[in-house]
C-alpha cells in the first residue's frame, strides 16, 4: 500500500505546478508576462486601497506580506518601476523607507492580473459546488495553520 502523505505531497506539488503554469499561460496570452511578479502588484494595490494617499512604505512591509526577503522585494521593485508599473519616493522625513505607489499602466495590469487570476480559478474549481469549495477552503486553512504552529 502506498505512503498517502508521500502521495499527498506529490499531488500538492503537481497541482501547485499546474496551477502556475496555467497562471503563467494567462498571463502571457493578455500580454503580461513582463509583470515578473503579478501577487506583489495585486497587494501593492490593495495595501494602497487601504492607504488615504494610496501609498504604502514598501520592502519591509511588502517581504512580510510575501514572505520573501527585503532583497527579493527590492529587486522586483526596481524591474517594476523600470517598466512603468511603479512609483517609488523617498519617505518624508525618511529617505531610508521608500514609498510606493501604482502607476496608471500599473493599476491596469493589476486589473489584467486580477481577470488572469480569475479564470484560472474558474477552471481549477469548475464542477467544484460552493459546499465542497467551503469545505476545501477548511482543509487548507487547517492545513496551513498546522504549518504556522511550532514544531513538537
Amino acid at each position: 500500500m502506498a505512503n498517502l502523505a508521500i502521495d499527498l505531497g506529490m499531488l500538492e506539488h503537481k497541482l501547485h505546478q499546474a496551477h502556475r503554469s496555467a497562471v503563467q499561460a494567462e498571463l502571457n496570452a493578455a500580454g503580461l508576462q513582463e509583470v515578473g511578479h503579478p501577487l506583489l502588484l495585486c497587494i501593492l494595490r490593495s495595501a494602497g486601497d487601504r492607504c488615504p494617499d494610496g501609498q504604502i512604505q514598501a520592502q519591509r512591509e511588502l517581504s512580510t506580506l510575501l514572505d520573501i526577503s527585503p532583497a527579493a522585494v527590492a529587486t522586483s521593485l526596481k524591474s517594476l518601476e523600470k517598466k512603468g508599473y511603479i512609483h517609488r519616493e523617498p519617505e518624508p522625513g525618511d529617505a531610508r523607507r521608500n514609498r510606493v505607489q501604482l502607476t496608471p499602466k500599473g493599476q491596469q495590469a493589476v486589473d489584467d492580473c486580477f481577470a488572469c487570476l480569475q479564470r484560472v480559478s474558474r477552471r481549477m474549481y469548475a464542477g467544484f459546488t460552493t459546499q465542497e469549495q467551503t469545505q476545501l477552503h477548511s482543509y487548507y486553512m487547517r492545513a496551513l495553520d498546522n504549518l504556522h504552529l511550532e514544531p513538537q
